[in-house]
């Protein structure tokens, strides 16, 4: 297959020669097409149907400088696993290779579409629609601009390169913090297939495989699809019902049409459906919220059975995503330039409702988004092949995005009383809902006016928001050889980038439409002024004949009390009702765009990298570099997006102010990045090693964190971590390799004064392991003729780190208690997994395995409960999972 096998010189040295004879003779295709026979001798191997990447010698070939190259010879910090790593490991989809990449950390949180993507420890882009990841994904050659479209099952994957740092002078779109690049496998000129199924703990079953062939003598297919469910792995104990597990399925059709050596069209189309019940967190600290929650009927786990996997619900928290799209990359080549073209449409839909109180009592009815999103990318790239010292890559990159996103979010048939305790709790007894309802309506002049409104069941918020980016870049880097040991690499990328949004929101809260500070209320606020003026000097402000007593025998203190009183009764910061503001949950809203806020960002920024590197002899080089990097602003699209301060006094001339009218952020501004690295790379043979020392500084980094009701996004001034990272790889016997991989991160929150937790400059940020790396090992071991027996096993650690940096629930702590207090929620990964195999020649395979085989447990993520005060919530990481798989190939 020689030639027709690859669509161009640079994928040619990509592949692992094949060149035998077919022992089949099949009907390969679904569309029923018959390929004639072909004979070869019983013990050759099968067809190259995966395309590993990896040359005859162990050299690993990677495409990350957009050129493919071995890895030992690309000046840059980039991490690969190839599909027979991924397939060997039972990786399922992208969470699974942090076991294999140190540097590469993922989170995921309330759904599956929702997960963070973290390398050398800063990434964002969950839960909330208007971030686009500061990692950037990308499966051959498109850009996928939100996680929901990234969590994928890997069943055709060629390999996976991890590149770490910013990237924006080679990849179009928002790579400020690395980028994942997934390589789908070739369509083949000689028939073949890879077929896999497994069946494992929690009634797991996979079921995956790939096709294909050529239907002409310059035109090939194939067709790859997959199937993976399973069991959830938290209960709850009453229902029954099972959260946590997997039902997801995917079809990936290419063709790839090669009439010759310098010409080659590739056509992907794929569709991938997530439909499952996820995510459910535990319950890891209580308040007395949680009491009240118990009080009436609801049920959470105790917080010392957080590894119990039990916790309770009320419905379903329901996830159904699709995700589909089309590509097509042309690649022409004449003489010393290559031409390459990409076009994609992608089309993400996501329906989820959420059970989000946590709880078996139905505080929140629903939580529901609807989301759609389209995408349409375009580029274009020119590379040279000089003969000379000199060769470059140049293009241009068109990004063009559309989001259409509903919420609603509803009280449940329980919150009513749930608040009224709340409300009884806040104020020491002497409120409650029905007495609310009753004093404040009748200061308004109707005391019917809020009768059984507040908190009432169906109540809640309903909001649109709607996003247009359109995004423009050009791009160019180039290399040039002094003699022949020093290459120097000059690159630059200018990017423009405009968003568009629109939000829209109406509330039925009765409650949170309420200004506990209106002078209306004044008399009844002076009067529990009053009595908490009695109440502190020991007098019942319940009894007339004890307040009568006490200005009698202390006429100076009993004016005192009532001055106060009288003093503060519109003072908002000495308002005894503040309290309640936590339970005003869903106030009424600023619509966008308005005679104030535009809804329209615009950024640009011309972005640029230089590197020297050096070839120390044929075995040893090293590098240095300087690169920057860029991410546009991210639009807060959630029900806490709120002004800027900078605009309450135009919005108040305007009239366009709401009651309650709080000021946070619309957006965020850009991220900056910059990155120093000096590298070396080492190939031996039979020994590998790659090592990087670097600095990393991050202006402007968009952080998003919950805050129990919505989402605070807001810019980090400035962001600096140093680190060092180390692989290895060593065979040191036929058919034994040992391989190494190591992180040490050093992270500091240099300027962070309006984080939602107070001001952390000068602190570590969390979630960042001081210390992570991966050990692994695999033998293969020759049983007779064509048999082999083969174990694999890696254990992945990473050092304890706080999941979070003082969580807002904490906020009356100040910062630094804050800080303390969220210092019990430390993560600690200590992961091993396993695989023991038997190779019946090339084209069977039996496997068992196992992940996190000691059953490891950490919580992956805390957080403030929803409407519970002090009460902290979290996800827990996946228990120990099992099972055997059989692999046919041929």
């Amino acid at each position: 297959m020689q030639g027709r096998g690859e669509h161009n010189e640079d994928a040619r040295r990509c592949r692992l020669a094949v060149n035998r004879k077919l022992l089949i003779t099949a009907a390969w295709l679904p569309l029923g097409l018959a390929i004639a026979p072909t004979a070869h001798a019983a013990d050759d191997g099968p067809a190259d149907v995966a395309a590993s990447g990896e040359e005859a010698d162990g050299t690993i070939v990677v495409t990350a400088t957009k050129r493919a190259a071995s890895l030992e010879d690309v000046p840059v910090a980039v991490s690969v696993a190839s599909g027979e790593a991924i397939a060997r490991a039972q990786i399922r989809d992208l969470k699974d290779l942090t076991s294999l990449v140190p540097s590469l950390s993922m989170q995921q949180l309330q759904s599956p579409a929702n997960v963070n993507i973290y390398i050398r420890g800063f990434g964002n882009g969950a839960n909330n629609s208007g971030i686009e990841p500061s990692v950037g994904v990308f499966v051959d050659g498109v850009y996928r601009s939100r996680t929901a479209a990234q969590i994928a099952d890997l069943p055709d994957v060629e390999q996976v390169e991890v590149l770490r740092g910013p990237q924006s002078t080679l990849f179009g779109k928002n790579a400020s913090a690395g980028v994942i690049s997934i390589i789908t496998r070739l369509p083949q000129f000689t028939p073949g297939a890879d077929l896999e199924a497994s069946y494992g703990n929690y009634n797991a079953q996979v079921f995956k495989g790939l096709v294909t062939g050529p239907l002409t003598d310059t035109l090939a297919v194939s067709v790859a699809a997959g199937r993976n469910r399973r069991d959830g792995f938290i209960v709850d104990p009453d229902s029954g019902q099972r959260s946590n597990g997997r039902n997801r399925w995917f079809m990936r059709g290419q063709a790839l049409w090669q009439p010759g050596d310098d010409l080659s069209l590739r056509v992907i189309g794929d569709y991938g459906l997530i439909d499952e019940v996820c995510c459910a967190p535990v319950n890891v600290q209580s308040s007395a919220a949680t009491q009240a929650v118990l009080a009436v009927g609801g049920k959470v786990n105790a917080p010392d059975a957080i590894y119990a996997d039990q916790a309770w619900w009320n419905f379903d928290s329901t996830n159904r995503i699709a995700n589909y799209g089309f590509s097509g990359q042309l690649d022409y080549k004449a003489s010393r330039f290559k031409l390459t073209a990409i076009s994609a449409w992608r089309r993400l839909t996501s329906a989820t409702n959420q059970d989000s109180d946590f709880t078996s009592g139905q505080m929140l009815a629903r939580n529901a988004q609807d989301l759609t999103l389209s995408t349409f990318t375009e580029e274009l790239r020119l590379a040279t092949d000089l003969p000379g010292p000199f060769n470059a890559l140049a293009g241009v990159y068109y990004f063009n995005e559309t989001l259409d996103q509903r919420n609603a979010i509803a009280f449940g048939r329980d919150m009513r009383a749930y608040a009224n305790l709340l409300v009884q709790g806040a104020s020491a007894g002497a409120l409650s809902v029905p007495l609310l309802e009753q004093v404040l309506g009748g200061l308004d002049g109707n005391p019917a006016r809020y009768a059984g409104r507040f908190f009432a069941s169906g109540q809640g918020s309903n909001e649109r928001y709607r996003l247009r980016n359109e995004a423009f870049s050009a791009f160019f880097q180039g290399d040039f050889k002094l003699g022949g040991a020093l290459t120097l690499t000059a690159g630059a990328a200018f990017t423009s980038d405009t968003k568009r949004y629109a939000i829209a929101g109406t509330t039925t809260d009765a409650f949170a439409g309420v200004d506990l500070d209106g002078r209306a209320y004044a008399p009844f606020r002076q009067q529990l002024l009053a009595a908490a003026g009695f109440r502190a000097r020991g007098v019942n402000p319940q009894s007339p004949a004890a307040i009568a007593a006490f200005a009698q025998a202390d006429p100076q203190g009993y004016a005192a009390v009532l001055g106060r009183a009288a003093a503060n009764a519109n003072n908002p910061a000495a308002n005894p009702l503040g309290a309640l503001r936590r339970l005003q949950l869903f106030p009424p809203y600023v619509d966008v765009p308005n005679a104030v806020e535009p809804g329209r960002t615009h950024d640009q920024r011309l972005t640029w990298t230089a590197r020297a590197t050096v070839m120390l002899n044929r075995h040893v080089h090293a590098y240095a570099s300087v690169a920057t990097g860029f991410k546009a602003s991210s639009i807060n699209l959630s029900r806490d997006s709120r002004p800027f301060p900078a605009d309450q006094a135009a919005l108040e001339a305007a009239g366009l102010a709401q009651v309650n009218q709080t000021y946070a952020t619309r957006f965020a501004g850009p991220e900056r990045t910059t990155v120093y690295e000096l590298g070396l790379k080492a190939q031996w043979g039979l020994a590998t090693a790659n090592i990087a020392v670097f600095q990393q500084t991050i202006s402007g980094f968009q952080s998003n964190v919950f805050t129990g009701t919505g989402f605070a996004l807001v810019n980090a001034g400035k962001e600096r971590v140093r680190g060092v990272e180390v692989e290895t790889v060593l065979r040191p016997a036929p058919g034994l390799t040992l391989s190494g991989s190591a992180t040490w991160l050093d992270p500091l929150y240099q300027d962070f004064t309006m984080s939602a937790v107070g001001d952390l400059s000068g602190r570590r940020p969390a979630g960042i392991p001081a210390l992570s790396f991966t050990l692994a090992g695999q033998y293969e071991h020759r049983l007779g003729r064509t048999a082999r027996l083969f174990l694999r096993a890696d254990f992945h650690h990473e050092s304890p780190v706080i999941t979070e940096e003082g969580l807002p629930g904490f906020l009356d702590l100040g910062t630094a208690a804050a800080i303390a207090a969220s210092a019990q929620y430390k993560r600690r990964i200590d992961e091993v997994n396993a695989a023991l195999g038997l190779a019946q020649g090339a084209r069977i395979e039996f496997t068992l395995w196992a992940r996190n085989l000691t059953n490891n447990r950490t919580l992956t993520k805390v957080f403030d409960s929803v409407a519970q005060p002090l009460a902290i919530s979290g996800y827990t990481n996946q228990p120990r999972t099992y099972g055997a798989s059989v692999r046919y190939r041929f």
